[in-house]
């Protein structure tokens, strides 16, 4: 739609239609365009636990990419009976969970995707436009893998199933040059989640490995392992044992009072000790309003521990659109956004400045 040029023409449909998403196809192109250097992985964070992993050989992997939002009214001031964070807190006022994050990809324009990958059943994970997007933009050997009850919702929503793979902890899946381990998720707040025609009092807990999954990303440029929006656990140092690990990725969040549902920032780096990471990077905490939180808690107290618990791994902070390279920036402690203007002088300017400047 072309963008108004009169007071007539200026609609809040033309609004929408020339701001959404606010990085337009930027990204979509960046990532499109990249070579990854040979023994390298890339990727780029796309907002809550949303990442764009590219090889060397060029596999294509979407990881919970969300394209949805949080709260835009007050309506009745109160939560949608059976919430999880209902059942957790027993809280039942409206929570102010805006989003706090631009749309930095347009899914409608993805190409080149060789799998759909969803850790677990949360509606900021598993997102119909993003399922209808990869769908439209793919071929028949692109597959969307996930748990039982993600692929069951893919299904319901008109993702054919021979498109799909169910994982469970343990399973491996080969994407052409990844291979993909499913293992164990820690998410308990999952487990609380009930279906819209399930009362409360009548529902039990589910089973954690037909909900959610965390993944190992197994590439020629190192392994990256994504904890979704598990907890803590005694059992990563379990998965760090079993599995090499380079770098992880894991929630954290700035928990409102009462609520126990992001990771917090000394269990990030324990996490990532357990794991025996060379590097972690927190992710999610830039979504939600209510859980806004800043990284920068993690680096230093990274800094006060790392010599007397001798850290064999360090924290790196990102930024939403950014990208990283494994093993390139593994030194890089934080994400800066490109500024630009490299080639400035390379052409006389015309804009006279003062001698003594």
């Amino acid at each position: 739609m072309a963008k108004a040029t009169t007071i007539q023409e200026a609609t809040r449909e033309n609004w929408i239609q020339n701001t959404f998403p606010e990085w337009g196809t930027w990204l979509n192109e960046e990532i499109e365009q990249s070579k990854v250097p040979e023994k390298n992985f890339r990727m780029w964070w796309l907002a809550n636990n949303g990442i764009w992993l590219k090889t060397h050989e060029d596999t294509n992997i979407l990881v919970d990419l969300w394209n949805g939002t949080g709260k835009q009214t007050h309506g009745s001031g109160l939560m949608k009976q059976g919430h999880q964070m209902m059942r957790m807190s027993g809280v039942q006022k409206m929570q102010p969970n805006l989003r706090l994050q631009p749309f930095v990809i347009d899914p409608y324009a993805v190409k080149n995707v060789d799998a759909l990958l969803v850790t677990h059943i949360h509606s900021d994970h598993l997102d119909i436009n993003t399922a209808a997007a990869v769908l439209q933009n793919s071929g028949p050997e692109t597959k969307f893998i996930g748990p039982q009850a993600v692929v069951d919702i893919w299904k319901g929503w008109g993702v054919p199933e021979e498109r799909t793979i169910v994982v469970h902890p343990g399973d491996e899946v080969t994407v052409k040059s990844v291979t993909i381990k499913a293992l164990e998720a820690f998410d308990r707040t999952a487990l609380l989640t009930v279906d819209n025609d399930v009362t409360i009092k009548d529902s039990l807990p589910q089973d954690m490995d037909e909900i959610a999954v965390n993944y190992l990303f197994k590439t020629s440029g190192g392994n990256l392992y994504h904890a979704a929006d598990s907890h803590m656990s005694n059992m990563f140092a379990k998965h760090g044992n079993e599995n090499h690990v380079d770098v992880e990725i894991i929630n954290y969040g700035e928990n409102p009072r009462g609520i126990t549902d992001k990771v917090t920032s000394i269990d990030v780096l324990r996490s990532a000790e357990d794991l025996k990471a060379k590097v972690v990077i927190p992710v999610h905490y830039d979504i939600w309003s209510n859980f806004d939180a800043d990284p920068q808690e993690i680096v230093k107290l990274w800094e006060m521990k790392k010599d007397t618990l001798n850290y064999q791994f360090h924290p790196f902070v990102w930024r939403v659109g950014g990208s990283y390279t494994f093993p390139e920036d593994q030194n890089k402690i934080q994400y800066h956004y490109d500024r630009g203007f490299s080639d400035v002088f390379s052409k006389d300017n015309d804009v006279p400045f003062p001698s003594f400047l």
